[in-house]
């Protein structure tokens, strides 16, 4: 599930084949961006910010979002690709490698010079190098939601999704609908913020620092379930922003009050 961690080992991944070459092919299969063309144009850089990709290219910058099942793939020239053509939404071309964007959530191409006008709204980014936990502490503590609701919205902090609010929820011993002005939010950003750093460069998100499958999560998709701590079953329920952005909650009735 794409979120912060994920986010950020695409953008290595994609620096580290394209980082510094010269575009030689450039195709974004989207109608607002069908005819666009940085062929010739410099890839100064490919970086995450919170759960978005931004690729620098020339004096544009192409943004990306995964949503829930995209997912960028690096290809030599003439490989097979794991997925389907029709499934691209952004192909990008340099002399020795291709970068493939399969079922993009978002893509969009605008100046560079205009980042912090689409980005310049997300919270501290967790994994950014200009992370900041005051700040974060600051954007909750105004926020009158829940804590589950409020720990996923991204202009609080940019990073967290689904699966790491509710393992940090459980791992503070608190409903996720606990009012956010009844947590210990410095504990819970702080707590976030080395979860997520721990897991920047695995290849299995692990919170309960078990890699055995079925036991890398405390209560995330294990409803039903015996809790790995205490042995009661896992409950799940439904919250949200709006009843258009429900998300699955997990819960251990007797570890979380």
């Amino acid at each position: 599930m794409p979120e912060g961690d994920t986010i950020y080992q695409a953008a290595r991944r994609l620096r580290e084949a394209i980082g510094g070459e010269i575009v030689t092919g450039f195709d974004l299969r989207v109608p607002a961006y069908a005819t666009a063309d940085l062929t010739g144009s410099i890839i100064h850089d490919v970086i995450p910010r919170g759960k978005h990709l931004l690729h620098h290219i020339g004096s544009d910058t192409l943004h990306t979002h995964l949503k829930m099942e995209g997912q960028w793939h690096v290809y030599r020239p003439g490989e097979r690709w794991r997925k389907p053509a029709w499934k691209a939404r952004a192909v990008i071309e340099t002399r020795e490698w291709i970068t493939v964007g399969f079922d993009l959530g978002v893509v969009e191409l605008f100046p560079t010079a205009d980042d912090e006008e689409h980005f310049g709204w997300l919270g501290p980014d967790l994994l950014g190098p200009n992370w900041d936990e005051a700040v974060a502490v600051q954007r909750l503590a105004s926020d009158p939601r829940e804590i589950h609701v409020a720990l996923l919205d991204q202009r609080n902090l940019a990073g967290l999704g689904n699966e790491y609010v509710n393992e940090l929820c459980f791992l503070r011993g608190i409903l996720p609908t606990t009012p956010t002005a009844e947590v210990d939010l410095p504990a819970a950003v702080r707590l976030g913020h080395r979860l997520i750093t721990a897991n920047r460069d695995r290849q299995v998100r692990v919170t309960t620092g078990d890699t055995r499958p079925g036991r890398t999560t405390w209560v995330f998709a294990r409803d039903g379930q015996r809790c790995l701590r205490c042995g009661t079953r896992i409950k799940r329920g439904k919250l949200g922003a709006d009843p258009t952005a429900l998300r699955d909650t997990y819960w251990c009735p007797s570890c979380q009050r």
